[in-house]
């Protein structure tokens, strides 16, 4: 079996195995992991995330405390504030400690940065779970759950292909931009390196062109996911090398950025006579109807309550003094392998929003607007 050994990248993924079964990655996978001494109901269960920059954190929050106290615990969900947020994510999660909660589950606003908050709770028997991004080189995380972010990154990086195939039936190449996440986001670099295994072979060999020149991650990454330093770059770009230069399409790590870039292109002309192929990530519900016009060509279904709920498969587990159930045993965070469980995510585009979305009545809705 593969081992990915992370030291400044954090990579999730392969599919749900009650869903899609076992892929090559996570086959003869199970369970794994200690089992935990037990705790009682009405117990504390903490949960820090980051500040709330995506529609998909501010959903988690509501969706833990609901389903925490609907299963019998005492919901502890806080949000780190939009600065200086990775020192007081560590404070809150050490005041999580101390107050006794049974289990934290964390959303890392910078996964590098918790090694002793982690270690004061194996000390304390409060069990970690790293929630959607990996906490990274500390023997002290219990579990890891997540979807499957390299995946995420290839399916972006061939929506775009697809895409502008598609929109520019008679071009023989393509001029792209690439924008990647947040640095202090390990998961950023797992979505950019999956996007570029699908591309870098398109670049080598002439297909795709990076016309501004910026493929390394370093020039490509967008602080703090803030949709106002994507338009600013996207600005730049356009203003320094689009002048009359076709732009094909854009790298998109999420819905966020894609609306800001989008925003950048429309402001700046380039959008005619034909828009060009913008990515993105999260199914957020202003980003579904410019997938049906047409503006933003795709994004990436990843359900926040399907990650939720089985986060809390987890904790319910641990409370009976059970070990949870993992599916893989891929993922290293520079000092253990973390068992780890999977969810597979999906690609969306118009063809396919109302079956994706089926299940979800405000994201469908707006499908059918």
């Amino acid at each position: 079996m593969r081992k990915i050994v992370i030291t400044t990248v954090a990579i999730a993924g392969v599919a749900l195995m009650a869903l899609s079964g076992c892929s090559s990655r996570d086959a003869g996978a199970g369970t794994s992991g200690a089992p935990a001494a037990g705790f009682k109901a009405g117990s504390t269960i903490g949960v820090a995330l980051p500040d709330k920059t995506s529609e998909n954190w501010v959903l988690a929050g509501k969706l833990f405390t609901d389903a925490i106290t609907k299963a019998g615990f005492k919901a502890d969900v806080q949000y780190a504030p939009a600065t200086n947020t990775a020192a007081e994510q560590a404070n809150q999660v050490s005041a999580m400690i101390t107050k006794g909660d049974k289990v934290v589950v964390i959303g890392a606003k910078d996964g590098k940065q918790l090694g002793p908050q982690t270690k004061a709770a194996a000390a304390a028997g409060t069990k970690v779970i790293a929630y959607d991004r990996l906490i990274q080189d500390t023997k002290d995380v219990d579990y890891y759950v997540a979807y499957d972010n390299e995946k995420v990154g290839e399916l972006q990086g061939q929506a775009l292909l697809d895409g502008m195939k598609a929109r520019f039936p008679d071009a023989k190449t393509y001029n792209v931009e690439l924008f990647s996440g947040s640095s202090d986001d390990a998961n950023a670099p797992v979505f950019f390196n999956g996007a570029m295994k699908v591309l870098e072979p398109k670049i080598k060999d002439g297909t795709v062109k990076v016309v501004s020149g910026q493929t390394d991650i370093k020039q490509t990454a967008t602080a703090g996911w803030l949709a106002q330093n994507a338009q600013t770059r996207m600005d730049t770009l356009l203003a320094a090398s689009y002048s009359g230069t076709v732009l094909n399409g854009v790298l998109s790590p999420n819905d966020t950025l894609g609306r800001a870039i989008i925003t950048s292109i429309k402001a700046a002309g380039k959008a005619m006579p034909v828009m060009p192929v913008v990515t993105g990530q999260d199914s957020e519900a202003a980003s579904i109807p410019l997938i049906m016009s047409g503006e933003q060509y795709s994004t990436i279904n990843k359900d926040t309550t399907k990650l939720v709920e089985h986060t809390l498969e987890m904790i319910k587990d641990l409370a009976a003094g059970k070990t949870p159930q993992t599916n893989s045993t891929d993922y290293n965070n520079g000092v253990k392998v973390v068992p780890t469980y999977l969810l597979p995510p999906e690609l969306v585009t118009k063809d396919n929003a109302a079956k994706s979305y089926a299940n979800n009545p405000t994201l469908l809705a707006l499908v059918n607007k």
